[in-house]
């Protein structure tokens, strides 16, 4: 618990200190955020907004981790573990090709970054190289995870070693590619008011850091009674979950309406890819659809226009994603925002209803 409060502490203070110092550092070299033509009119008055803010939430959730990780060693002796670096390898490459595209967008003028191929060769490359280190790394006490009883292709719905050895790698790689685009994008389209992707990211995460805890107190080889989880190192992802969550939090003091920066892409991406680097690590990204259940909104609504549009030429909504639709029926932006929170938490907590019902069921306690 003590590594827990350590970790969102670092987390916070490093958020709330180091975005001043990155607002100041972009608005000198004039790295503002370029406005979409075709979006409301009322964002315009958002351009030349600091952008990049991303670079700070990753970097508070990677000190918060690293403090943490520093008390339990002097502590414990307890080394980082590989489950934990795995996630956060998902989070820093994905924040860094977000990163790429905030940057191309700064030095076109424009609110055009990276080409679709380009991001979607990046997200493939980077999500592979993610999908193959978890199937070869070892989890715990130096032994393959494959070995350990805690794989991460040991998903509760899907058996992919039904396959035989082979085909299982590709079928995983090909599993986690379509997780991670799709969780990316997600975040990324929701990033589109001040404050929404941030503060319904926080929801989220918090909802990942109670499911992570949860599971460090039910794992295999414990004593406690009930069903017991075969997920690595559940504590470490707790301590990354709860630092994203307060990191998202501490950086809403900035990013709120009017926000004074954005997180661009470096930090929608890599939410994204923390988001779904958990999923995978806890072995719950069935429950992710119902946990991040805003995001699936968003991005459904984008797929939902497009497609109607190409086919009847007609639009479902007045503007996609779907906030912009309630922005522009005449709801005031922060209303979209506060409400769409509210959404956010409605999921997870039946998300959490879910998980300890499995629990329970499984436990035979009922």
């Amino acid at each position: 618990m003590i590594a827990l409060i350590i970790g969102v502490v670092v987390s916070f203070l490093v958020t709330i200190i180091g975005t001043p110092i990155l607002i100041n550092t972009v608005q000198a070299l004039h790295y503002g955020q370029y406005i979409r033509q075709d979006g409301p009119q009322s964002h315009m008055v958002k351009r030349g907004t600091p952008t990049m803010g991303g670079v700070v939430i990753n970097i508070a959730i990677v000190c918060g981790w690293a403090a943490s990780a520093l008390y339990r060693y002097l502590r414990a002796g307890s080394i980082p573990s590989v489950a934990a670096i795995l996630v956060l390898f998902a989070m820093l490459s994905m924040g860094a090709l977000g990163f790429i595209d905030d940057f191309a967008k700064v030095r076109k003028k424009q609110n055009l970054g990276l080409s679709v191929h380009a991001k979607f060769i990046g997200q493939f490359i980077l999500a592979s190289v993610y999908a193959v280190l978890a199937l070869i790394l070892p989890t715990r006490s130096g032994m393959p995870s494959t070995q350990a009883g805690m794989s991460f292709i040991e998903v509760p719905f899907l058996r992919f070693d039904i396959f035989g050895p082979a085909l299982a790698i590709i079928v995983f790689v090909i599993w986690v590619n379509f997780l991670m685009s799709a969780w990316t994008n997600a975040v990324n389209l929701t990033d589109g008011l001040d404050g929404l992707a941030a503060g319904s990211s926080m929801i989220a995460f918090a909802g990942y850091a109670f499911i992570a805890f949860w599971e460090s107190y039910h794992l295999i080889g414990t004593d406690h009674l009930g069903f017991t989880y075969a997920v690595a190192d559940p504590l470490d992802l707790t301590i990354i979950a709860g630092s994203a969550a307060v990191s998202c939090f501490a950086f809403l003091w900035y990013n709120s309406n009017p926000a004074t920066v954005f997180m661009g892409d470096t930090g929608s991406l890599a939410l994204g890819g923390l988001f779904c680097a958990l999923s995978i690590a806890t072995h719950t990204e069935f429950l992710a659809v119902i946990l991040g259940g805003l995001f699936v909104i968003e991005t459904l609504s984008d797929v939902i226009q497009v497609g109607c549009f190409k086919l009847t030429r007609q639009r479902v909504f007045k503007m996609a994603p779907i906030h912009h639709h309630y922005e522009l029926m005449g709801w005031s932006e922060g209303k979209v925002v506060v409400r769409f929170w509210m959404v956010e938490l409605i999921f997870v907590m039946f998300a959490l209803t879910i998980f300890y019902t499995d629990w329970v069921l499984r436990s035979g306690l009922l």
